[in-house]
């Protein structure tokens, strides 16, 4: 029997951003959006957690229908657009068995994105981490793992998806050779090690290669407990890779969020069982030094609370980093 696993009681920030609410919409879009939707709005209630500048909610319309949308234009951030385009590519392929909420339709202009969802009854992980969710959870994403091996429609490997994320090591040691000051923030540890995590983060596609469709984003505000599954939601970020990658992705944020140390769920997981640690070096390396490397810089247009929700995130995946590399610290 495995045992159980302590949890803290301390959480970072929250995952919150600069989301607008379904009355803030444009009158001439939300007259579009409801003759796409043949109904009327009556009620719109927004869920909080997550990043996009955009409408989140929970929609109830004159029809009597329940749905959930998600809704944004190209201001203020021109990229968010594309990332709902590409999730409702990768939601309309997925399997009907998989936990993600499906996929009803697509209203595009052009300028605004909507994608309207079958509602999921459920909620986002109460934080701190509680030890019931975090292991209906696990359990969930070992079970995701094994649904979408191999994957159910070709995607980009993750090495691929990710390329511009991947090299934020080398973009740190080019600063430091040039003006060592510009890293004087930088645990010193990270900077000692430079050379090593660029190399770490250099074979990063290689230690990912895999079959599985990976989310590559997992967070608690991208999970949705309901009283019988649990759901995962929000996919442009899905991609080829090894089936292990997605907890290690994951499991910074939960301790960030109160929940165990990383070594702790990740060694007594199943999906670490025969996997090579260089390979778990490598992408815990890279994911480190994304998460540090982009906190350093400002925030994106609409994304004014991103950078300290991934510099508290880069923190506990440097602390794992350390003990892996320097076990007999």
């Amino acid at each position: 029997m495995a045992r159980k696993r302590a949890v803290h009681r301390s959480t970072g920030p929250p995952a919150a951003g600069e989301r607008r609410d379904w009355e803030h919409l444009p009158v001439t879009l939300r007259e579009a959006l409801e003759e796409h939707l043949k109904a009327r709005v009556i009620q719109a209630v927004s869920e909080p957690e997550g990043f996009s500048p955009g409408v989140a909610a929970r929609l109830e319309l004159s029809d009597g229908r329940r749905i959930f949308a998600k809704i944004v234009g190209s201001s203020p951030n021109p990229d968010s657009p594309n990332l709902h385009r590409i999730e409702a590519r990768v939601l309309a392929q997925m399997p009907r068995t998989a936990p993600v909420p499906r996929l009803l339709s697509v209203y595009d202009d052009g300028e605004w994105v909507a994608l309207f969802l079958r509602e999921v009854e459920g909620h986002t992980p109460h934080l701190p981490w509680t030890r019931t969710e975090l292991e209906r959870t696990l359990r969930a994403i070992e079970s995701l793992s094994t649904l979408l091996t191999p994957a159910p429609f070709s995607a980009p490997t993750f090495g691929e998806k990710h390329q511009k994320a991947l090299t934020l090591w080398r973009e740190m040691a080019t600063a430091f050779q040039r003006d060592p000051e510009s890293l004087s923030d930088l645990d010193p540890w990270a900077r000692r090690h430079l050379p090593e995590l660029v190399r770490l983060e250099k074979r990063v596609s290689v230690a990912t290669a895999g079959k599985t469709l990976l989310h590559s984003d997992l967070r608690a505000d991208n999970i949705l407990v309901s009283k019988d599954r649990i759901y995962f939601a929000d996919w442009p970020g899905a991609c080829l890779g090894a089936g292990w990658v997605d907890l290690v992705i994951f499991l910074p944020s939960v301790a960030m969020q109160g929940g165990p140390p990383p070594w702790e769920i990740f060694d007594q997981s199943p999906l670490s069982d025969g996997v090579n640690p260089r390979d778990v070096n490598a992408v815990l390396a890279a994911l480190t030094g994304y998460l540090l490397g982009s906190a350093r810089k400002p925030p994106p247009p609409g994304l004014s609370t991103l950078r300290p929700f991934q510099h508290a995130q880069g923190i506990e995946a440097l602390t794992w980093l350390k003990r892996r590399l320097e076990p007999a610290r």
